[in-house]
């Protein structure tokens, strides 16, 4: 395998604006969501929504909405009661009629939407951040639908400069906004703070403060942007998700029969390529990746795939650059 920072193999990729770099003056972000517990055993973000609404905090020109997601499955201590709720913010099954037969995380999901949204109107919330934690060993991801989203990338550019000593990476869905499945995409802008590794139903200190500081950044970021301070363009890499794989799996019994790959074990954004180990079966056999194109793993061996037939997620990884941008004045 590759070092975490060589590219040898990998097709270059640069997304360019088509005119000349210009600032961007884009509308302030009045209206912001903290959101935690989601997934209600991933303790980091429920424990820093508890304390944030213990302080009920506001940050002079922000008016900051802090959010317990999912507060039965928080309650429960299981990634959800019913159903996923971080699948339940389609369009269609925002809009979809309740009885008393529906799912308490659908139920949930249009109330957040009343309360956040509505999805995709002029009075949904400025930005959203949602916070979650992964088994995988990821660092902090920002996860957005969108690679232009000038807010976002700047914020992702801000965190890797103020967090230098932790893995701060951009990953991109490529999923319309109806289509779009989780809370973050309720807001105008919107992303999941995904922090790993952490293990389901346990908060490391660790793993809590990186969340806490990541957070305090985003919301420091949006004070300086709201007023006046322009912030410089300049490239972010944009790790778009192509595909996910899922384990080797016996044909009659539908058991997965094999692991991850020691060498492949935690080293998520590692670009593999053809004949990489990928997978270590149980009786000793290795199974090497087999695509063409050398991609990035990340979500490498997420404790909750496992449900969702998903060992590992893919990604191809793409430069682009962000212009400066500024708040628009009125």
């Amino acid at each position: 395998m590759q070092a975490l920072t060589d590219y040898k193999g990998e097709k270059s990729c640069c997304v360019h604006l088509n005119k000349k770099m210009e600032v961007v003056c884009l509308p302030a972000l009045s209206r912001v969501a903290v959101c935690g517990g989601t997934h209600g055993n991933e303790l980091s973000g429920v424990y820093l929504v508890r304390e944030r609404l213990k302080k009920k905090e506001e940050v002079e020109t922000i008016s900051v909405v802090t959010v317990m997601s999912n507060p039965r499955a928080v309650q429960l201590c299981r990634r959800y009661s019913e159903t996923d709720l971080n699948r339940c913010f389609t369009a269609a099954t925002l809009s979809s009629p309740i009885s008393d037969e529906t799912p308490y995380e659908i139920v949930r999901a249009q109330e957040l939407n009343a309360l956040l949204g509505p999805k995709g109107s002029d009075e949904a919330t400025d930005l959203i951040c949602d916070l979650h934690n992964t088994t995988a060993n990821m660092g902090l991801c920002l996860i957005t639908y969108s690679d232009c989203d000038w807010i976002c990338l700047h914020i992702c550019k801000y965190l890797q400069k103020e967090m230098p000593s932790v893995p701060v990476r951009y990953i991109h869905f490529d999923i319309s906004i109806s289509e779009a499945y989780s809370l973050e995409s309720v807001g105008k802008h919107g992303f999941a703070i995904e922090i790993g590794p952490q293990p389901h139903g346990v908060v490391r200190a660790d793993i809590f403060n990186m969340m806490k500081e990541g957070v305090r950044l985003v919301l420091a970021w949006i004070h300086h942007f709201n007023s006046g301070i322009q912030f410089e363009g300049g490239v972010v890499d944009v790790f778009t998700m192509v595909k996910n794989i899922d384990y080797p799996r016996d044909p009659e019994t539908r058991s997965i029969t094999a692991a991850i790959h020691p060498q492949l074990q935690d080293r998520d954004f590692c670009l593999l390529h053809t004949g990489d180990p990928l997978f270590l079966t149980f009786s000793g056999e290795t199974e090497t990746y087999k695509g063409e194109e050398p991609l990035y793993p990340f979500f490498v061996n997420e404790c909750a795939y496992y449900e969702k037939g998903i060992a590992l997620s893919l990604a191809r990884r793409k430069r682009v650059e962000i212009p400066s941008i500024q708040v628009k004045r009125d």
